[in-house]
């Protein structure tokens, strides 16, 4: 069995923590359900689905789609997990949604990898949280011998509560035959419902949440993308290989697996897994995922609460405190606030789609930007002056660059920085600087064994970041 991991979303619901440049996959959001005690370290959500996934399936079956934009992203959460993960790295050349993309994790296994008709495929998005492991991997085991049989496999969580923010699948009937009692077939995929549906589909029973998780055999989705799909089907199988399927996917359709196969196919069945999930999909879900006082609230971060009551009160930097407040969801970040009524956070989309129609930065970027080489921290930025904090990963170097309009005094914090300007290198420890004027050939590099940082001063008339001429760069920019 292969398992391909899907990570090129932008999580546009738990913004302003989530952003275009920074979503939720990268994320450190934990629960404190199932076998593992409550912690904040256990790694991003990417982490913890490759980890998941380890239990049942070899580091080289695991491959991770996303795109250009976070494949550095992507590499850094899991470089400690599998060897040469670069070489798992599938890059998406333009977002099609789920159906193109799992085309095109069919025609990498079978060109690539060399994998047959045969071959089961297991589908994951890169962002959910589900504990215990071990049950997991149970699961998963089972959906790998009914997808041996020609099913193709949902995965279903029973609902907890009217939830409006999840698509349902609606089962009929007892198992298929597929050995395992716990499959049923699948009468019908519903959309995200209103509350008065989803309520009704609790009463009713029968009603799973739709995971997004996926088990089939190669040839079977073949087959039912060919039956269902065929705009898709024809641009797979005209490829002679990856390359081809590379080349020509800007011309697949924008659709969803649900919709170019699922809702018609049957041969789909679910296995409804009996363990905890959730999608994070928005703050309410990361409500629900988090302890509570003894006043129902969730407090992160340097947090007071006084007659305070049900709410999720998460700060990044400064001291919030609350007085008097009921189901609220307040959120703080370096930048932005967001306040929120609890059961309303499925909303918090409509707050992106106007930053971003207006160009504001919030909605793509943090005050920190994550870079391959490590990241930086804008401290502030004035007319013809822009200061930086900048951290250096070990072994990991910038650049080699210069810019025209603007020169550059470093400061180094901690660690040891090696530094190329023009044909002079030379190296500046802790409580040393080194100037770097306009025009010049310059790099950074953290030869060391613990991270470089550094203060950077910019000065000139131009201080943006398109103000950069590579001239090498390891990572191909």
């Amino acid at each position: 069995m292969k398992a391909m991991v899907l990570a090129g979303g932008s999580g546009t619901r738990l913004w302003p923590l989530s952003r275009k440049n920074y979503p939720k996959q990268f994320l450190k959001i934990n629960t404190c359900t199932g076998e593992q005690a409550c912690s904040f370290d256990r790694g991003s959500l990417i982490q913890q689905t490759v980890t998941r996934l380890l239990k049942s399936v070899p580091p080289g079956d695991i491959l991770i789609l996303t795109n250009s934009d976070y494949r550095f992203h992507v590499k850094a959460d899991l470089d400690g997990l599998m060897e040469n993960v670069m070489d798992n790295i599938l890059l998406e050349p333009v977002a099609r949604n789920t159906a193109p993309a799992i085309a095109l994790a069919l025609k990498y296994c079978s060109s690539k990898l060399g994998c047959g008709r045969d071959e089961v495929l297991f589908i994951s998005p890169a962002d959910h949280m589900i504990e215990p492991e071990s049950g997991f991997a149970r699961y998963l085991k089972a959906a790998e011998q009914a997808a041996r049989k020609g099913h193709i496999v949902t995965f279903g969580i029973k609902p907890l509560q009217p939830e409006t923010g999840y698509g349902y699948i609606k089962v009929k009937g007892e198992g298929p035959g597929t050995g395992s009692p716990g499959f049923y077939p699948v009468e019908a995929f519903t959309e995200k419902p209103d509350l008065k549906t989803a309520r009704k589909y609790l009463r009713q029973g029968g009603y799973y949440w739709n995971s997004g998780m996926f088990a089939f055999q190669i040839g079977v989705m073949e087959e039912e993308l060919r039956r269902h799909s065929p705009e898709i089907f024809e641009i797979l199988s005209a490829a002679e290989d990856y390359e081809a399927m590379l080349a020509s996917f800007d011309r697949m359709p924008e659709i969803s697996i649900d919709y170019a196969v699922m809702e018609k196919s049957d041969r789909a069945v679910t296995l409804p897994m009996d363990i905890y999930w959730s999608d994070v999909g928005s703050w309410d879900s990361i409500f629900d995922a988090l302890p509570k006082d003894d006043s129902g609230n969730a407090k992160i971060g340097d947090v007071i609460t006084c007659d305070t009551k049900n709410s999720l009160v998460m700060s990044d930097r400064r001291l919030i405190a609350t007085v008097g407040l009921e189901d609220l969801l307040v959120i703080e970040t370096d930048d932005a606030i967001l306040i929120s009524k609890r059961g309303d956070a499925q909303k918090v989309k409509k707050v992106v789609e106007h930053l971003n129609a207006n160009g504001r930065r919030e909605a793509f970027e943090h005050t920190i930007t994550f870079r391959p080489w490590g990241s930086y921290t804008v401290l502030e930025d004035g007319d013809r002056y822009k200061i930086k904090r900048i951290v250096v990963n070990r072994g990991e170097r910038l650049s080699l660059q210069m810019h025209h309009h603007r020169s550059e005094h470093w400061v180094v914090i901690k660690g040891t920085a090696k530094v190329t300007i023009g044909d002079d290198i030379k190296f500046v420890h802790e409580n040393e600087s080194v100037y770097i004027p306009k025009s010049t050939i310059h790099r950074l590099e953290n030869p060391g064994r613990v991270e470089l940082e550094m203060i950077e001063v910019q000065n000139g008339e131009y201080v943006e970041e398109d103000d950069i001429i590579r001239v090498d760069d390891k990572y191909g920019r």
